[in-house]
């Protein structure tokens, strides 16, 4: 949606078309590589902030947010259009009526009825609604407008402000999800993916629980939308979604399943600590025990549900029981190192000794797992008591023992460990 917004029409200020303006788009894209090096560092030193719905694909900017970070937003209607003349070398231009003013700098005096002319031709008909996005520069600059539907049109005439509450606003969006209208359902879900799990939480009584029960099991739900659904789910639903969700959840004949992080923690919202255990049998200790059984998509994802009930669980599951789990990936040599990671954010000091088996030693004998177990010990000692004459725990001094003998035998992983985790 948001590349139909790249280019702009500059208008001046009385409505006469004038010269184009490159603008660039708007991409939201990540690196599989940066993320992975972020999550290594920078999940060790601070505790996760709730920025997203962490289930959700990369979120798009909303029909909300791009009307905050403009300085115009009309619907208007469809009046005339000049098509373009090549020979003469004209753009073509397109006249519409303005039909709602969602948004206008006072000093332009933008009406309702107001006929304002975009470069370009767009064909239409009367009675055809679009919504156009204006900034301001010497004059006002429009971008390309976007076709609407009359449903549209009403669900972007009553949208809430973005500085409206955050729960009430998407009290108002949850209403749109899975909209008929691909516009409409593809902005509702984005309020939701850009909103952080509490607020999410926050309104689940006003879930449509029959309908993610149907969008959940439904293999006409785009696979992007699957992770929301599945914890929303997990939310408001009861005893039969719990059943529902484990069956779904278990599953292992799939090589990659989009979305599955996302149900598993809804199943673990309902289930507790009886789908931990499910969790654990199904996915967990099969990836070691029998690594061809269970995708590895499948292991990451359950690792994923586990780190969400540490996060944002409170006392669904208790805090041991969640460091349990984490404990059994430890061998599993594709994901030690940021197991390792998280069992120190964690503050789960009792695998010093399992650690200094593993380390140089097939196949954990990579650097990121190193790394990983340099930045545990660094993180481990940073526990030791300030206060004069009060105890130094066990752990603190075998950890000190340990990286010790690293400064010795690798000096060189001990230094890159000690600036990345510093």
């Amino acid at each position: 949606m948001n590349r139909l917004f790249e280019r702009k029409i500059r208008i001046s200020s009385n409505g006469s078309p004038g010269r184009d303006t490159p603008t660039l788009p708007i991409v939201r894209s990540f690196c599989l590589s940066s993320v992975l090096f972020a999550l290594l560092v920078t999940s060790l030193l601070f505790s996760p902030t709730a920025m997203a719905c962490p289930f959700c694909s990369a979120p798009q900017l909303t029909l909300a947010e791009q009307i905050a970070q403009t300085d115009a937003a009309i619907i208007g209607e469809w009046v005339s259009g000049v098509k373009p003349d090549f020979d003469a070398g004209t753009a073509g231009s397109t006249i519409y009526r303005i039909k709602k003013l969602i948004d206008s700098p006072g000093n332009l005096k933008l009406a309702v009825d107001q006929k304002i002319t975009v470069e370009g031709y767009y064909p239409g008909e009367s009675g055809r609604f679009v919504f156009i996005l204006g900034t301001l520069d010497d004059g006002l600059s429009w971008m390309s407008p976007l076709d609407i539907s009359e449903q549209g049109f009403e669900y972007v005439k009553n949208a809430p402000s973005p500085e409206d509450d955050p729960a009430k606003r998407l009290v108002y969006y949850v209403k749109y999800l899975e909209s008929s209208d691909p516009l409409i359902a593809d902005d509702a879900y984005a309020e939701f993916a850009n909103a952080p799990y509490k607020t999410i939480a926050s309104v689940k009584d006003q879930f449509p629980r029959e309908k993610l029960r149907k969008w959940v099991f439904s293999k006409e739900t785009p696979v992007t939308r699957l992770g929301l659904y599945g914890l929303m789910l997990g939310l408001c639903g009861d005893k039969q979604d719990m059943k529902l969700l484990k069956e779904k959840v278990i599953e292992n004949d799939k090589e990659f399943r989009l979305g599955i992080d996302g149900i598993m923690a809804g199943y673990l919202i309902l289930a507790g600590e009886e789908g931990l255990k499910v969790l654990e049998d199904a996915k967990l200790k099969p990836s070691l025990q029998t690594p061809s059984k269970v995708p590895f998509s499948e292991t990451f994802a359950s690792l994923q549900a586990v780190k969400f009930m540490w996060e944002y669980g409170g006392e669904r599951i208790s805090p041991e029981r969640l460091r349990g789990s984490q404990r059994i990936l430890l061998d599993n040599p594709s994901l030690a190192d940021l197991v390792i990671i998280d069992l120190a954010r964690w503050q789960d000091w009792s695998i010093i000794g399992r650690l200094k088996k593993m380390y140089g030693q097939e196949p954990y004998d990579v650097p990121a797992i190193k790394r990983s177990i340099v930045g545990y010990l660094i993180q481990c000692i940073k526990q030791k008591p300030t206060e004069q004459g009060k105890p130094v725990p066990d752990y603190v001094t075998k950890a000190e023992t340990f990286l010790a003998e690293l400064e010795k035998n690798d000096p060189k992983t001990v230094k890159v460990a000690r600036l990345l985790f510093r």
